[in-house]
């Protein structure tokens, strides 16, 4: 990530490269799980309420993206980083929420280890969780210790 990018730049990136990614890979994951749940769910290693927990992360990150996007990107990318403490703090504690959440997404999932001879659909499921928890801590990474450093600087 390039660190001359302005407030706007960084926000644009992380429009595209995380909250649009998200909401991409959220729907899908959920429906594998489910699939995975419905053909395996007697399989001592399945993660039995995967689908379930993925859909309250995929609603709690969804409002938090249009919180972001409607308040706090908005007064951002019109210099108001100082003004912005409050939401940025909101921000950040939901950020350790999401924390949270991505911690019991590992043990329901043996931290994303698919087991020995799982099927293409399970070993599918696995490869997006794991893509999925990169990305998101990248995303909370970014705008932690890069966009709201710099705003409130």
């Amino acid at each position: 990530m390039n660190p001359t990018l302005s407030p706007s730049e960084l926000i644009a990136h992380i429009l595209s490269r995380y909250h649009d990614r998200h909401r991409q890979q959220l729907p899908e994951l959920i429906r594998l799980a489910r699939r995975v749940e419905q053909v395996h769910g007697g399989h001592d290693q399945c993660p039995n309420g995967l689908a379930d927990h993925l859909q309250d992360m995929q609603q709690e990150l969804e409002g938090h993206m249009l919180k972001e996007e409607q308040v706090l990107f908005p007064l951002l990318q019109r210099g108001m980083g100082r003004q912005a403490s409050a939401p940025i703090q909101v921000m950040r504690l939901e950020h350790d929420q999401h924390g949270e959440a991505l911690e019991r997404l590992s043990l329901l999932t043996d931290d994303i280890s698919a087991p020995e001879g799982a099927c293409n659909t399970w070993r599918t499921l696995y490869r997006g969780l794991a893509e999925f928890r990169e990305d998101l801590l990248q995303h909370i990474h970014l705008e932690n210790d890069v966009l709201f450093v710099s705003a409130l600087a």
